[in-house]
């Protein structure tokens, strides 16, 4: 399994990290913390040295009721940290975490390399046509709604199953539109319950059946501190319970605010296969 990224094949046999950067106010563990270029940079530094093959770049929190922010004002906070990450670390592969066309659009041709949608093509009907234009890998991720109405859609009769087919639905839709590379993100926490979140996570080797790359994005996410009794903060330990069991399930991808936790994790796990 390899993706291309500006030229760059990246060999996914051995499990890759994508390192999390918000540039929002308001995400759900580290909103705000980066407010200024210069904390953006020593951030980005710190992921790339921890080993984080991808930078993840999100303008927008998608945590659960989230505000509403308008293109212009995601644009605003996207670019110029584009720009900044391209400049300082031109080897850097960044990829942009929107739901928007017209922003990935924008933030490509500024230097990124990957779209991340959460809404996997939904929100906007000119995303699979946009991204197999300008020919980048897309992670495409299961979810129902928005981020301000997803938590009242959980609704299943088979969570593994529906999240199957609609994967295989948007696989096909994607594919006529020429996108060629797709990773495929089950949307932990993203309209669903702790308990649909678990059973995912259990079945994650289930979706290897549809021969694309999987992501694992658990980090710190509710299903760990709410499970734990604790918080976001105090959540690093059950992630990386939680990457190893991704990892043995066949995820491809590990999401993660804690880079050097992750690669331990797959250096261990490498070493386990053995």
């Amino acid at each position: 399994m390899t993706l291309n990224c500006n030229g760059q094949l990246i060999d996914l046999n051995t499990p890759k990290v994508m390192g999390i950067l918000n540039v929002t106010p308001d995400s759900f563990y580290d909103g705000g913390r980066f407010k200024d270029e210069k904390s953006v940079l020593n951030q980005v530094e710190k992921l790339l040295k921890e080993g984080a093959t991808f930078i993840d770049i999100g303008a927008y929190s998608s945590r659960p009721g989230a505000d509403f922010v308008s293109e212009e004002e995601e644009l605003k906070r996207l670019i110029p940290i584009v720009n900044a990450v391209v400049n300082n670390f031109p080897e850097s592969l960044i990829s942009i975490d929107s739901f928007r066309s017209g922003v990935i659009k924008t933030a490509i041709e500024s230097g990124a390399a990957i779209v991340n949608d959460i809404s996997g093509g939904q929100q906007d009907p000119l995303m699979f046509e946009t991204v197999g234009a300008l020919g980048v890998p897309y992670i495409m991720m299961h979810m129902r709604g928005t981020p301000q109405t997803m938590q009242k859609m959980t609704d299943y009769s088979n969570v593994v199953k529906e999240v199957y087919t609609y994967f295989s639905k948007r696989i096909e839709l994607a594919k006529t539109q020429q996108i060629k590379d797709i990773i495929l993100d089950l949307g932990f926490g993203f309209s669903k319950t702790l308990e649909q979140n678990f059973e995912l996570l259990g079945m994650l080797d289930y979706y290897k059946n549809l021969n694309l790359p999987i992501l694992a994005g658990v980090s710190r996410k509710s299903m760990i501190y709410k499970t734990l009794n604790t918080t976001a903060d105090q959540a690093l330990n059950g992630s990386t319970a939680l990457h190893m069991v991704a990892l043995q399930k066949g995820a491809k991808l590990l999401r993660v605010h804690d880079v050097k936790e992750a690669m331990e994790c797959i250096k261990l796990h490498k070493a386990l296969q053995k």
